[in-house]
Protein backbone atom coordinates (compact mmCIF):
# COMPACT_ATOMS: atom_id res chain seq x y z
CA UNK A 1 0.00 0.00 0.00
CA UNK A 2 2.74 2.66 0.92
CA UNK A 3 4.76 1.66 -1.95
CA UNK A 4 1.97 2.34 -4.30
CA UNK A 5 1.38 5.28 -2.76
CA UNK A 6 4.73 6.60 -3.39
CA UNK A 7 4.74 5.50 -6.79
CA UNK A 8 1.78 7.02 -7.69
CA UNK A 9 3.20 10.42 -6.22
CA UNK A 10 6.66 10.49 -7.96
CA UNK A 11 5.14 9.55 -11.00
CA UNK A 12 3.33 12.83 -11.70
CA UNK A 13 6.53 14.52 -10.45
CA UNK A 14 9.34 16.34 -12.47
CA UNK A 15 13.16 16.24 -11.66
CA UNK A 16 14.89 19.63 -12.16
CA UNK A 17 18.48 19.82 -11.93
CA UNK A 18 19.90 23.41 -11.09
CA UNK A 19 22.09 24.79 -13.70
CA UNK A 20 23.83 28.30 -14.34
CA UNK A 21 21.91 30.70 -16.67
CA UNK A 22 23.94 30.66 -19.97
CA UNK A 23 22.71 32.94 -23.42
CA UNK A 24 25.04 30.32 -25.14
CA UNK A 25 23.90 27.72 -26.76
CA UNK A 26 22.11 24.68 -25.03
CA UNK A 27 24.95 22.09 -24.19
CA UNK A 28 23.69 17.96 -25.75
CA UNK A 29 22.09 16.40 -22.92
CA UNK A 30 23.90 14.26 -19.96
CA UNK A 31 21.76 12.03 -18.60
CA UNK A 32 21.16 10.37 -15.17
CA UNK A 33 19.00 8.00 -14.13
CA UNK A 34 17.79 7.88 -11.05
CA UNK A 35 14.40 5.23 -9.20
CA UNK A 36 13.29 7.63 -6.60
CA UNK A 37 10.56 5.30 -6.07
CA UNK A 38 13.20 2.32 -4.37
CA UNK A 39 14.36 5.00 -2.69
CA UNK A 40 11.41 6.39 -1.28
CA UNK A 41 10.63 2.85 -0.15
CA UNK A 42 14.44 1.60 0.66
CA UNK A 43 15.81 4.75 2.54
CA UNK A 44 16.39 3.45 6.15
CA UNK A 45 14.13 6.86 7.18
CA UNK A 46 11.79 6.25 4.66
CA UNK A 47 11.20 2.87 5.60
CA UNK A 48 11.00 3.34 9.70
CA UNK A 49 7.82 6.34 8.35
CA UNK A 50 6.28 3.57 6.04
CA UNK A 51 5.82 1.56 9.09
CA UNK A 52 4.50 4.13 10.91
CA UNK A 53 1.80 4.19 8.23
CA UNK A 54 1.04 0.82 8.40
CA UNK A 55 0.31 1.04 11.74
CA UNK A 56 -1.80 4.00 11.21
CA UNK A 57 -3.75 1.83 8.86
CA UNK A 58 -4.29 -1.29 10.79
CA UNK A 59 -5.52 1.03 13.65
CA UNK A 60 -7.92 2.58 11.31
CA UNK A 61 -9.20 -1.47 10.30
CA UNK A 62 -9.30 -2.39 13.97
CA UNK A 63 -11.62 0.42 14.62
CA UNK A 64 -13.61 0.20 11.81
CA UNK A 65 -14.08 -3.74 12.40
CA UNK A 66 -15.05 -2.47 16.38
CA UNK A 67 -17.99 -0.07 14.61
CA UNK A 68 -19.10 -2.59 11.84
CA UNK A 69 -19.75 -5.39 13.80
CA UNK A 70 -22.21 -3.77 16.31
CA UNK A 71 -24.29 -2.43 13.32
CA UNK A 72 -24.22 -5.19 11.81
CA UNK A 73 -25.79 -7.19 14.46
CA UNK A 74 -28.30 -3.92 15.42
CA UNK A 75 -29.54 -4.46 11.43
CA UNK A 76 -29.76 -8.00 11.37
CA UNK A 77 -32.34 -7.86 14.80
CA UNK A 78 -34.19 -4.65 13.34
CA UNK A 79 -34.86 -6.69 9.84
CA UNK A 80 -35.85 -9.73 11.82
CA UNK A 81 -38.19 -7.62 13.63
CA UNK A 82 -39.40 -5.91 10.51
CA UNK A 83 -40.11 -9.29 9.20
CA UNK A 84 -42.13 -10.82 12.23
CA UNK A 85 -44.68 -7.83 11.59
CA UNK A 86 -47.98 -9.06 10.54
CA UNK A 87 -48.73 -8.19 7.01
CA UNK A 88 -49.78 -4.95 6.62
CA UNK A 89 -48.71 -4.04 10.07
CA UNK A 90 -46.22 -0.87 10.60
CA UNK A 91 -43.49 -1.01 13.02
CA UNK A 92 -44.50 -0.07 16.76
CA UNK A 93 -43.51 2.86 18.28
CA UNK A 94 -40.17 0.92 20.36
CA UNK A 95 -39.65 -0.21 16.97
CA UNK A 96 -39.61 2.76 15.53
CA UNK A 97 -37.28 4.24 17.88
CA UNK A 98 -34.57 1.23 17.99
CA UNK A 99 -34.69 2.32 13.83
CA UNK A 100 -34.17 5.76 14.89
CA UNK A 101 -30.86 5.07 17.08
CA UNK A 102 -30.06 2.50 14.61
CA UNK A 103 -29.95 5.44 12.12
CA UNK A 104 -28.09 7.35 14.26
CA UNK A 105 -25.31 5.08 15.30
CA UNK A 106 -24.59 4.31 12.09
CA UNK A 107 -24.08 8.18 10.52
CA UNK A 108 -21.82 8.70 13.81
CA UNK A 109 -19.75 5.66 12.71
CA UNK A 110 -19.72 6.70 9.01
CA UNK A 111 -18.09 10.31 10.59
CA UNK A 112 -15.90 9.15 12.71
CA UNK A 113 -14.32 6.87 9.65
CA UNK A 114 -14.75 9.21 7.24
CA UNK A 115 -12.56 11.83 9.97
CA UNK A 116 -10.40 8.84 10.31
CA UNK A 117 -9.70 8.11 6.36
CA UNK A 118 -9.07 11.83 5.95
CA UNK A 119 -6.36 11.78 8.50
CA UNK A 120 -4.94 9.44 7.05
CA UNK A 121 -4.45 9.72 3.59
CA UNK A 122 -2.86 13.89 4.71
CA UNK A 123 -0.13 11.56 6.82
CA UNK A 124 0.52 9.78 3.67
CA UNK A 125 0.52 12.87 1.82
CA UNK A 126 2.86 14.83 3.92
CA UNK A 127 5.34 11.92 4.09
CA UNK A 128 5.59 11.59 0.36
CA UNK A 129 6.31 15.37 0.58
CA UNK A 130 8.89 15.18 3.22
CA UNK A 131 10.39 12.62 1.05
CA UNK A 132 10.95 14.66 -2.06
CA UNK A 133 11.79 17.78 -0.53
CA UNK A 134 14.91 15.85 0.90
CA UNK A 135 15.37 13.64 -1.77
CA UNK A 136 15.78 16.01 -4.68
CA UNK A 137 18.38 18.44 -3.70
CA UNK A 138 20.54 15.15 -3.21
CA UNK A 139 19.49 14.08 -6.79
CA UNK A 140 20.43 17.23 -7.87
CA UNK A 141 23.87 17.02 -6.45
CA UNK A 142 24.67 14.12 -7.51
CA UNK A 143 24.11 14.36 -11.09
CA UNK A 144 26.32 17.39 -10.95
CA UNK A 145 28.94 15.55 -9.46
CA UNK A 146 28.52 12.79 -11.78
CA UNK A 147 29.13 15.40 -14.80
CA UNK A 148 25.62 15.40 -15.74
CA UNK A 149 23.60 17.86 -16.90
CA UNK A 150 20.30 16.17 -16.54
CA UNK A 151 18.22 13.55 -14.31
CA UNK A 152 15.36 12.01 -14.90
CA UNK A 153 13.08 9.14 -12.75
CA UNK A 154 13.43 5.65 -14.02
CA UNK A 155 10.15 5.61 -14.60
CA UNK A 156 9.96 8.02 -18.03
CA UNK A 157 12.69 5.57 -19.29
CA UNK A 158 11.83 2.57 -21.71
CA UNK A 159 15.52 1.32 -21.28
CA UNK A 160 19.17 2.94 -20.12
CA UNK A 161 22.35 2.22 -19.82
CA UNK A 162 23.22 0.92 -16.21
CA UNK A 163 26.30 3.02 -15.90
CA UNK A 164 23.68 6.41 -16.10
CA UNK A 165 22.48 4.57 -13.06
CA UNK A 166 22.89 7.32 -9.91
CA UNK A 167 20.01 5.84 -7.64
CA UNK A 168 22.52 3.91 -4.98
CA UNK A 169 24.68 7.37 -4.50
CA UNK A 170 22.04 9.37 -3.89
CA UNK A 171 20.65 6.42 -1.50
CA UNK A 172 23.43 6.94 -0.03
CA UNK A 173 23.31 10.38 0.70
CA UNK A 174 19.37 9.91 2.00
CA UNK A 175 20.64 7.53 4.42
CA UNK A 176 23.78 10.13 6.33
CA UNK A 177 20.43 11.69 7.21
CA UNK A 178 19.20 10.26 10.40
CA UNK A 179 16.66 12.96 11.09
CA UNK A 180 13.13 11.02 11.16
CA UNK A 181 10.36 11.85 9.06
CA UNK A 182 6.78 12.92 10.54
CA UNK A 183 4.22 10.98 9.69
CA UNK A 184 1.77 13.30 11.47
CA UNK A 185 0.58 16.27 9.31
CA UNK A 186 0.06 19.36 10.13
CA UNK A 187 -3.71 20.13 11.46
CA UNK A 188 -5.87 21.44 8.02
CA UNK A 189 -6.18 25.09 7.15
CA UNK A 190 -9.93 26.22 8.66
CA UNK A 191 -12.98 27.19 5.93
CA UNK A 192 -13.24 30.51 5.10
CA UNK A 193 -16.11 31.53 6.75
CA UNK A 194 -19.54 31.12 5.79
CA UNK A 195 -18.41 27.47 4.01
CA UNK A 196 -21.19 24.97 5.13
CA UNK A 197 -19.23 21.76 5.83
CA UNK A 198 -20.13 18.34 3.47
CA UNK A 199 -22.85 16.28 4.74
CA UNK A 200 -22.45 12.82 4.99
CA UNK A 201 -24.36 10.71 2.92
CA UNK A 202 -27.51 9.34 4.56
CA UNK A 203 -27.85 6.09 6.29
CA UNK A 204 -29.31 3.32 5.07
CA UNK A 205 -31.76 1.90 7.37
CA UNK A 206 -33.08 -1.99 7.17
CA UNK A 207 -35.70 -2.36 4.63
CA UNK A 208 -39.74 -3.61 5.98
CA UNK A 209 -40.23 -6.98 3.77
CA UNK A 210 -42.57 -5.89 0.49
CA UNK A 211 -46.43 -6.22 1.15
CA UNK A 212 -47.82 -9.05 -1.04
CA UNK A 213 -51.79 -10.20 -1.28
Amino acid sequence: MNKYLLSSAFAGLALATPMAASAQAIPGAIVAVVDRDRIATSCTQCAAAAQQIQAQVQQYQAREAQLSAPLQTESQAIQTAINAIPQGGQPDPALRARIQTFQGNQQAAERELSQRQETLRRNQQYLVQQIVQRMDPLVGQVTRERGANLAVDVAGTLAHNPALDVTDAVLALMNQNAAPFSVTAPPPAAPAAGTAPTAPPPATPPRPRPQGR
